[in-house]
């Protein structure tokens, strides 16, 4: 968790949301200088009433859904701005009582103490490419439900499930055995969606790819280098990390992204991992989805897996891999060098190749 020290003659916090906004302003002694609401669409009446204090000014929000216009309209007019970390900042939903106003107040006395957890506010200039790739991601997963109903629906009527139609061959005639026209139009409905998410996704991609080997092909490269990551995964990695500087230790790249847990600890007693949600999800998921494909291709990845998983069992055992593959691709990124297998294992030039043990 990081917080905001540095200390400034007014601080004002904001309870943002869709139509309004709440602000409250500070002085560095405590007292309130401003505490009113305002229609989000009125951006002018808002900057009237900050322009006495703009001389030394930090303004503060909450990570909500709708933060991006709210940081590029401080920007645009000079104004310092910090996001909040969400599930960081549960000082402001304590209490008795919770209002807008209230929540505004403790926004700006926590900014003012110097307890504001600092949240890594997306530059706004590639902010649109990443939620693009996050939407691919999204059309990918209902393309799968999509996938998924369509066999759900043959083996409701007892009937063979297909296989394979992910892939265009493998989809003619299907649902065409079903009894029940209304059963077949179930059908025919998922897999004219499946076909549409297919377009788009296929658009997605190419536009994403021509846009990373245009902006950031270097990086985009070094990530390929991976055994087991491709344009899809290496896309994801790198417009969620953005830049590998802002994470000073490579301790804080695997909190980030979920590759290790916390702990909670009073009086000598360990009460369990909590927060595990804390941390990039696409960035667990990415890690997830390399890993498994890093193993396959990687002759030392499998048998570091078979010796960890008679110590930990299988699910550990790939998750020390994870954190091993994300350790890797922070000093990677970090040295701007591409991926090295032997530097990875501590592995010599003379070092004989290990084999995978084999399998019956």
């Amino acid at each position: 968790m990081k917080f905001y020290l540095q200390q400034h003659q007014f601080y004002c916090g904001v309870d943002l949301h869709a139509n309004t906004l709440h602000a409250c302003v500070l002085n560095s002694s405590g007292e309130k200088l401003l505490h009113k609401n305002f229609q989000c669409q009125d951006t002018a009446v808002f900057l009237e009433q900050l322009q006495p204090f703009r001389n030394d000014l930090i303004v503060a929000c909450e990570s909500t859904f709708n933060w991006y216009w709210f940081a590029d309209f401080l920007e645009d007019h000079q104004l310092p701005f910090l996001l909040g970390h969400a599930l960081y900042m549960k000082a402001i939903h304590g209490g008795k009582t919770k209002s807008d106003p209230i929540d505004s107040e403790k926004i700006a006395r926590i900014l003012r103490g110097g307890t504001f957890p600092v949240a890594f506010a997306y530059p706004r200039q590639d902010r649109a490419t990443r939620d693009l790739m996050r939407r691919r991601t999204f059309l990918v997963r209902r393309r799968a439900e999509a996938l998924g109903h369509v066999q759900l629906v043959h083996l409701q009527h007892n009937h063979t499930k297909p296989t394979n139609i992910k892939y265009k061959a493998n989809r003619i005639g299907v649902g065409e055995s079903l009894p029940h026209p209304h059963a077949k139009l179930i059908v025919d409905v998922d897999m004219r969606l499946i076909e549409a998410y297919d377009l788009q996704i296929a658009r997605l991609e190419a536009e994403l790819t021509q846009s990373a080997k245009k902006d950031h092909p270097q990086t985009f490269y070094r990530l390929q280098t991976i055994p087991g990551i491709g344009p899809v995964l290496a896309l994801t990695l790198m417009h969620e990390i953005y830049s590998i500087d802002r994470f000073p230790k490579v301790g804080d790249f695997l909190s980030y992204s979920r590759l290790v847990k916390g702990s909670h600890t009073s009086a000598g007693k360990n009460y369990g991992s909590p927060n595990s949600k804390i941390g990039n999800a696409h960035l667990r998921w990415a890690f997830g989805e390399a890993v498994s494909l890093f193993k396959r291709q990687s002759s030392e990845a499998t048998l570091y897996c078979q010796r960890m998983e008679k110590k930990h069992g299988k699910g550990r055992a790939m998750n020390m891999l994870a954190v091993k593959l994300g350790r890797a691709v922070y000093y990677m990124l970090r040295r701007n060098e591409a991926f090295d297998i032997k530097r990875m294992w501590n592995l010599s030039e003379s070092t004989p190749s290990i084999e995978p043990a084999a399998t019956n």
